[in-house]
């Protein structure tokens, strides 16, 4: 593991408490930031923050909700200090079917987690960002945003907007001292299979060059970077982690 100092950084991941989330929250908390960890599960939020240690706070929220992720805020303000970092990872992969197939419920329940709620919590915490002149907001969108991938219309285009916001916003805080940057994984093999058939995860696999799926830890190097001061000069950018797969 190469050092990356974010020595003194208060940070917020969202979907924390298992998967990707926990995993870039242990590679934040190995870095020497104290980080919230939200998550609606809250037996397991628990569990996941008591196995970090004494700087991961567990914070229960429904980041769907507007009112839930403003108390949030207030809550991880008040347990770490404030924020510097904002990782928006919350998300669900929805059923896989044909768009003209596709049930109207489950579409709005992917766009309402997986493109809202990154809304929501960027609304409310880019304020504070731009107050104190400093921060870094890292946006989990996915290879499906760039490319589409057949049979999961509303997770694709909810990850396509993921992409947008992150550009419009990067801009918007430009001549600031805050960064706003999303990443693009191909998959990588958490609990979010589940909720896949076994042909739409065979279709990604075939996508990728490199034959294999994406490590939840190579998703947290780079996020720990993008949530640097390192990361100085890029904002509004999709940095690729799809294993050779994206061709742009």
């Amino acid at each position: 593991m190469n050092n990356i100092d974010l020595n003194k950084k208060r940070a917020v991941v969202t979907g924390a408490a298992q998967g990707i989330g926990k995993a870039i929250s242990e590679r934040l908390l190995a870095s020497g930031a104290s980080v919230a960890l939200w998550d609606m599960d809250e037996t397991l939020l628990g569990e996941t923050a008591g196995a970090l240690g004494a700087q991961a706070h567990g914070v229960t929220v429904d980041v769907t909700d507007p009112d839930s992720v403003a108390s949030a805020v207030e809550q991880t303000s008040s347990a770490i200090g404030g924020i510097d970092i904002l990782v928006n990872n919350a998300g669900i992969s929805g059923p896989n079917m044909p768009t003209w197939d596709y049930p109207v419920e489950d579409w709005l329940r992917v766009i309402n987690l997986d493109l809202n709620a990154v809304f929501y919590c960027c609304r409310a915490v880019a304020p504070l960002l731009k107050a104190q002149d400093y921060g870094r907001i890292v946006n989990i969108a996915s290879i499906a945003g760039k490319e589409g991938n057949p049979n999961a219309p509303a997770y694709s285009a909810a990850k396509a907007g993921v992409i947008g916001l992150t550009k419009s916003l990067g801009k918007e805080l430009a001549d600031t001292g805050v960064r706003v940057n999303c990443v693009t994984p191909a998959a990588a093999r958490t609990r979010i299979f589940d909720q896949m058939t076994q042909d739409q995860i065979d279709y990604m696999l075939s996508k990728i060059p490199m034959e294999r799926f994406v490590a939840v830890e190579e998703i947290a190097a780079l996020v720990a970077w993008l949530s640097s001061e390192d990361c100085a000069f890029s904002t509004g950018a999709v940095f690729d982690i799809s294993g050779g797969r994206a061709t742009y």
